[in-house]
Formats: C-alpha cells, sequence, structure tokens
C-alpha cells in the first residue's frame, strides 16, 4: 500500500498531466467520466429502486442496495481513466499549495471537465435510459421520480452541506485508490466511500446531471430552471468545498513537499 506521502506524490504527477491535456483530450475523457458516473446511477435505480416492497419493509437496506450499485462510476473513472470534475476539485490543489500550478490552470480543467461531465451525463440519461424504455414502467419509473424530486426539494444550505458531504467522501474514495497498489485493492478502496456517501443522501453534482435531466425527459414536473437553481448550484458550490477544503488542501498540507514531517 502507498503511505499518504506517496499517494500525494502520485496526486502530483497526475495534476500535472492533467494540466498539460489538450482541451480535446480533455473533453473526450471527461464525456467518457459524465457517462461512467450515469451508468452508475442506472444501475443504482434498477437495482436499488427495483425492491418497492423491500423499502416499505426496510428503506435502510434499499438505501444500500442504491448505493452499493452505484460506485461502478467511479471505479470505471479511477481504473480505465477519466476526467470527472468532482475528483479534480482535490487533485490538483497539493500543487497549488506547492505553487507547481496555476490557479488559471485548474479553472480551466475545471470548467471543461464540468462540461464534458454534463454532456457524458445527459447522453446517457437521454440516448441510453430514457429511449431505451429501462426505467419507463414500474417501479424504476417512480424510483426516477422520488429520487428527482427529493433532490429538488431542499433549501440552498441544505443541498450545499450535502455537496460538501459528498465529495469529501468521493475524494477520499479516489486517495484510497491512489494507496491501492492492485486493481482488486483499488475497487474495494474506491467502492466503500462512494457507497457510503449515496446510502447517506448525500448529493454529487455529475451524478445529479444524470438522475434529475432523466426524470425531466420521463415527463417528472421539474423544470430545467429548478433543477439548475435548486440542486445543480448548491450541489457544485459543495462539492467544491468538499474536495478542496476537506481533502486536497489537508492532505497537501500535510504531506506535501513544503511540509517537513
Amino acid at each position: 500500500m502507498n503511505s499518504p506521502k506517496e499517494v500525494i506524490e502520485i496526486v502530483g504527477v497526475l495534476a500535472l498531466n492533467k494540466g498539460k491535456y489538450k482541451v480535446s483530450k480533455i473533453l473526450i475523457l471527461a464525456f467518457l467520466a459524465g457517462a461512467y458516473i450515469a451508468f452508475g446511477g442506472l444501475l443504482a435505480i434498477v437495482v436499488g429502486g427495483g425492491s418497492p416492497l423491500l423499502s416499505a419493509s426496510n428503506p435502510g437496506i434499499t438505501k444500500f442496495l442504491f448505493g452499493a450499485m452505484f460506485p461502478i462510476g467511479l471505479i470505471l473513472v479511477v481504473i480505465v481513466g477519466a476526467e470527472l470534475f468532482t475528483g479534480n476539485n482535490a487533485y490538483f490543489i497539493p500543487n497549488i499549495l506547492s505553487k507547481k500550478q496555476r490557479v488559471s490552470t485548474v479553472l480551466k480543467n475545471w470548467g471543461l471537465v464540468y462540461f464534458g461531465n454534463f454532456i457524458g451525463a445527459l447522453f446517457v440519461a437521454y440516448f441510453m435510459t430514457h429511449l431505451t424504455h429501462i426505467v419507463s414502467d414500474s417501479p424504476f419509473s417512480e424510483s426516477v421520480r422520488n429520487v428527482a424530486i427529493s433532490k429538488t426539494s431542499h433549501t440552498f444550505l441544505v443541498t450545499f452541506l450535502k455537496g460538501i458531504g459528498a465529495n469529501w467522501l468521493v475524494c477520499l474514495a479516489v486517495w484510497q485508490g491512489m494507496a491501492a497498489k492492485d486493481t482488486v485493492g483499488k475497487i474495494f478502496a474506491i467502492w466503500l466511500p462512494v457507497m457510503a456517501f449515496v446510502t447517506l443522501g448525500f448529493e454529487h453534482s455529475i451524478a445529479n446531471m444524470y438522475f434529475i435531466p432523466l426524470a425531466i425527459f420521463e415527463g417528472v414536473n421539474i423544470t430545467w430552471s429548478e433543477f439548475i437553481i435548486n440542486n445543480l448550484a448548491p450541489a457544485t458550490l459543495g462539492n467544491i468545498v468538499g474536495g478542496v477544503i476537506f481533502v486536497g488542501m489537508p492532505y497537501g498540507y500535510l504531506f506535501g513537499n513544503k511540509v517537513k514531517i
């Protein structure tokens, strides 16, 4: 297993490489990441949302099933390789602290990756899910509706705080994945924190780029402005805080090159 300091060194090299990617490469990898996260969301709906009787008697178990299926997206992102906005919220911070990269480089990456993630998630929502009618029938249609209604019904502050929790755990999952040295170890290390954040009901902006637009495509009474204002904006801001403040900064400060321990 790689030590925390070794993980920071790996993160630093990866961030430097990411900062040198061409725009076309970033957008392609970001599209793929958005699609991978969406596939995880679809699997969660089919397995977790497809158990209404179990949910009625034991809602905690169905939340766990929903959470247990979702991590396939981040597992693919890390192992196969793709650009995910939420993971990148933490990746660059150690290099920013050690002045190896500029803030402008990070913001450019974030903007392009966020856009590409959105397109990838929308592609899977519309073409791979809506047009194929995978979730059009009961009980999956009810699950799609309930998830989207719940995610757009909270206050800005609640969604923002849930966004912090989501990306705190997501970035820890990425960190743990880099600590492991074999594929099985990486899968398990990523699965645990991601399963936890989904089961707990935290808000992941890229996942919500799939869940809520899918509900809109399926005819749920939610507008695009409600999606963006009530969920996507606060979730995104919370995700940035969770990745930057609670993972990238403390670990970059404690184990980065400028700190002697």
